[in-house]
């Protein structure tokens, strides 16, 4: 893709990167998208990096990417939509979602609390995208209805292979012989 400097049309959330530490662009501010892969945006402002989750391309000039979870009728968290939601969220340099990828090992729901814990990896330990992918997660599963708290712990026992990942998968990246 190439460089573009875009207009902020609204206030727009983002995290910066590679920290993940959240901010929020003012409405007005010139920005560059540097990048567009898998739904988000990582955009340069006032000399840093930061990303932009799809929800709020529009604040862009993009359009958005919309998730809509109906509420289930028991009032309890849908595991299967917190799986959903996991799918919209890509590595940012490999567009692959990261239940594809092979990077979440485990999620609980506790229907009592509202609360969803999450054991995810990295595609290698040192990946200084952790806190940015991290910061996606928590982002997308509290859309999910009647989630009250997101908590993601980045584990890498056992360590990510290629083999963790889908069949499609590896036949996007390349990978399956």
């Amino acid at each position: 893709m190439k460089q573009k400097m875009v207009v902020t049309e609204r206030e727009c959330k983002a995290r910066l990167v590679p920290a993940g530490n959240p901010a929020t662009i003012p409405e007005g501010e010139f920005v560059t998208i540097t990048q567009d892969l898998g739904g988000n945006y990582t955009v340069t402002w006032r000399g840093n990096m930061y990303r932009i989750d799809g929800t709020d391309a529009d604040a862009i000039g993009r359009k958005a990417q919309v998730l809509n979870f109906a509420e289930p009728e028991d009032g309890k968290v849908s595991e299967q939509q917190v799986w959903d939601a996991l799918e919209t969220i890509f590595d940012p340099e490999i567009p692959i979602n990261l239940v594809s990828l092979g990077l979440i090992y485990k999620v609980n729901v506790n229907q009592d609390s509202g609360e969803v814990d999450i054991d995810m990896t990295l595609t290698a330990p040192g990946c200084g995208m952790g806190p940015v992918l991290v910061g996606d997660v928590e982002y997308r599963v509290a859309l999910v209805p009647f989630v009250t708290a997101v908590n993601v712990e980045l584990v890498f026992d056992p360590a990510w292979s290629r083999e963790m990942m889908s069949e499609e998968a590896q036949l996007e990246a390349g990978l399956f012989f």
